[in-house]
């Protein structure tokens, strides 16, 4: 029985939690918030980061392209889930869905690598401490992050023209809140096989290579930390390193429950639940475990604070005076 489609490129229909109106009525105002607390976090954490002298090191350089990654990340799907949330309209053309799908891909692998480039810079910190302003100079951050972002662009051009090939039906209908690959091949009407072991080799190369490389960092992060006499020094090292495994541990976790699955046993619900997880609460949790757990960053932000109270102060006193001198 073969399936006819008479428009590859008509708009597709993000079906979301339609068969839950009350549930979206929830989401909406939950992801509403959540957009707007990923928003203010990770600009502070940019803001901090290029106006404290002592935060510039490669640790808060690879913190802040984080930051700007999952600001980006959130931005090129959030907005589109709020309008489908919104109201019963949860339509989106082929060329916007073509758009998120780029877009989500790239800064999705990104993160992958990202990751591991952090991983790797805290190693190098706790295991090589006297060597570690040589080995990660400033030319070694550049290339690393220009790594990152280049490899999350090449894996999207490779895998989202491939998807975007499929045939898909009439006003198609997707079971998911965003254009992903796993939702996208589910109603494609062609043999998908090939595109399901493109993910999958894929998902090894970028997801579980990389989960490894971040696994071995920190087992010799803890056995060197275990060597430490000082308390304090444990203490710090271990804040520092938890709080970024802890970054790890939500996004892999989520991220490889979805990409990892055959397409027999990817679960719609599933599947929209771990991809909310992924693309709202992930980014809205990374600048509080940051900050909250990071003594450099929580003073970072009182000094910000103070010279921003000084300025506005002395901005103040100063538009007094012209004022006073003005009226005589």
């Amino acid at each position: 029985m073969f399936t006819i489609c008479n428009d590859s490129h008509s708009d597709f229909i993000l079906l979301g939690f339609s068969d839950k109106p009350y549930l979206e009525r929830m989401l909406f105002s939950v992801i509403l918030i959540s957009y707007c607390l990923t928003i203010t976090g990770n600009l502070v954490i940019i803001l901090v980061s290029l106006k404290d002298p002592k935060l510039h090191i490669p640790m808060y350089y690879f913190l802040s392209n984080l930051s700007l990654l999952d600001l980006c990340f959130t931005s090129s799907c959030v907005p589109q889930m709020l309008i489908n949330f919104w109201g019963p309209e949860k339509t989106i053309s082929y060329t916007g869905c073509a758009i998120q799908l780029y877009v989500f891909l790239w800064l999705g692998t990104t993160e992958c690598v990202l990751l591991v480039v952090m991983a790797v810079d805290r190693y190098v910190a706790v295991c090589h401490p006297l060597q570690y302003t040589t080995i990660m100079h400033p030319k070694l951050c550049l290339q690393l992050a220009v790594l990152a972002w280049g490899t999350g662009l090449i894996q999207s051009l490779i895998q989202s023209p491939a998807t975007l090939r499929l045939p898909f039906c009439s006003h198609q209908r997707v079971d998911d809140i965003v254009c992903e690959v796993p939702a996208l091949i589910q109603v494609s009407s062609a043999d998908t096989i090939d595109i399901e072991i493109q993910i999958l080799i894929a998902g090894i190369i970028l997801l579980v290579v990389p989960l490894i490389i971040i696994l071995s960092s920190y087992i010799a992060i803890a056995k060197a930390v275990l060597r430490i006499k000082s308390t304090a020094g444990k203490k710090k090292a271990f804040g520092t390193c938890t709080s970024h495994l802890l970054v790890v541990s939500l996004f892999y976790g989520t991220v490889t429950a979805v990409y990892l699955q055959p397409k027999s046993r990817y679960t719609h619900e599933q599947g929209k639940f771990l991809t909310l997880f992924y693309t709202v609460v992930t980014p809205t949790l990374n600048p509080l475990i940051y900050a909250l757990r990071n003594k450099e960053v929580k003073g970072a932000l009182i000094r910000l604070g103070r010279r921003t109270t000084g300025k506005i102060k002395a901005l103040t006193r100063w538009t007094f005076l012209q004022s006073k001198a003005s009226a005589f």
